[in-house]
């Protein structure tokens, strides 16, 4: 007697249920189309602009965040090395190289969210165009770890994975469409543990 209404019950809780936590799990998966993968750098030139599709209008949405005019600023996110491994706090990283041509960069590691990493007080989370030390032909080598390195350092958090955010602001790129072309700095893993 109670068995067709209780059928219909769990029914409608699979199908609404699955439905919220598939689109959940959408919006927290990308953050829409149009994505430009440069090495180990991923960006989305369309996120901020009006003709970004329904997802990335979502994802934005949810997140709370201020986003960039389409002139004024692009970020980049890297959550695997320039060999496709995952970015791991347990190991040490290399960023070498140059950024595009910038007004300002920044660089942090974030936790899977995008949101800053919890590092030691007092190590450095960020940095900066204005204080990353140069090579005389304007390129710079950041070396990422949880134990303090000389030179330019970015500390990571204790555990877990992690990824990298460059941003970077009043940069002729984010309003072109010489997005593809650009040369991004590579991401190469030095070594992990004692090793």
């Amino acid at each position: 007697m109670f068995r067709f209404p209780l059928f219909i019950l769990v029914t409608l809780i699979v199908a609404f249920g699955g439905g919220i936590m598939i689109s959940l799990y959408a919006l927290d998966a990308t953050q829409g189309f149009g994505a430009i993968k440069l090495g180990a750098w991923e960006a989305f030139p369309a996120l901020q602009t009006v003709d970004a599709d329904p997802y990335a209008k979502s994802h934005r949405a949810r997140a709370g965040k201020l986003l960039y005019g389409s002139a004024e600023g692009l970020t980049f996110t890297a959550s695997v090395d320039d060999d496709g491994a995952r970015l791991n706090a347990g190991c040490r990283y290399r960023i070498s190289g140059q950024t595009p041509p910038a007004r300002l960069w920044t660089l942090f590691t974030a936790d899977n969210g995008g949101n800053p990493a919890a590092v030691k007080t007092g190590h450095p989370a960020a940095l900066n165009s204005w204080t990353v030390l140069r090579q005389p032909d304007s390129s710079f080598s950041i070396d990422i770890s949880a134990a303090a390195q000389p030179g330019n350092w970015l500390a990571l958090p204790e555990a877990g994975t992690f990824r990298l955010v460059l941003t970077l602001f009043d940069t002729p790129t984010a309003g072109s469409s010489g997005v593809i072309d650009l040369a991004m700095p590579k991401l190469t893993k030095t070594g992990c543990g004692n090793a």
